[in-house]
């Protein structure tokens, strides 16, 4: 029997964006947007489409990431940004080293399809952060927003940042747990028209987001 598979979406004014995300889901993998203060409609956008929404008013990506995972009943949760970057085709692949138990955790690589997907500055903060994860034995090259997992152990795992740390925190705690990571190769391609990245789509974003990774490896998993 297919397990069940919910794919958490957090959502900030992605109403141009969701309806390619999510026509392009493979059957099975049930769409949960949590809308996370969206002015654009978004929200009602992915319920004309037939997705599960949830409202998550506190900002922060971790925190909509949170209340996604804790409001799905799946054996197995995907998350993946909601901004087309991503095709959301990929995610059977995946799923698979879970199912066929060779990983706990799967994360993609993000490999651009263009020079203009992934900004260098962007690209050169992940590079610093991945670099200092490995040099921890996290085997990564990047901290990437597209993965998957099993529902129970990621609840168990007690994430706990609300904001852009979160993957972080999540590579950290799973490598501390002694879970089998194992990072596959995804296409990476530009936003939707008429969205805008939080994080990579400024300098001053990207700076703020690897301050923030840049803290949390000095601290140390939370305990």
């Amino acid at each position: 029997m297919d397990p069940t598979i919910d794919v958490v979406l957090p959502c900030l004014d992605e109403a141009a964006a969701l309806p390619g995300v999510l026509a392009a889901l493979p059957p099975g993998f049930r769409p949960l947007v949590v809308d996370n203060g969206s002015v654009d409609g978004s929200a009602d956008v992915a319920r004309r489409l037939g997705a599960r929404v949830a409202e998550e008013p506190r900002r922060g990506y971790g925190a909509a990431v949170h209340t996604g995972l804790s409001l799905s009943d799946a054996e197995v949760v995907c998350q993946v940004d909601a901004d087309g970057s991503f095709d959301t085709a990929d995610l059977p692949r995946l799923v698979a080293p879970l199912l066929d138990g060779r990983a706990d955790l799967v994360v993609g690589r993000r490999c651009p399809t263009t020079a203009t997907a992934w900004p260098w500055h962007a690209r050169a903060g992940n590079a610093v952060v991945a670099a200092l994860l490995r040099r921890r034995g996290v085997p990564v090259r990047d901290v990437s927003p597209i993965r998957a997992a099993r529902r129970a152990a990621l609840v168990e795992l007690g994430v706990a940042d609300r904001a852009f740390g979160y993957p972080l925190e999540l590579l950290l705690r799973a490598a501390a747990a002694g879970w089998r990571i194992v990072e596959l190769d995804v296409a990476y391609a530009p936003r939707a028209a008429g969205t805008r990245s939080k994080v990579s789509g400024s300098v001053r974003g990207t700076l703020r987001a690897t301050r923030d990774f840049g803290r949390l490896l000095h601290a140390g998993v939370p305990r």
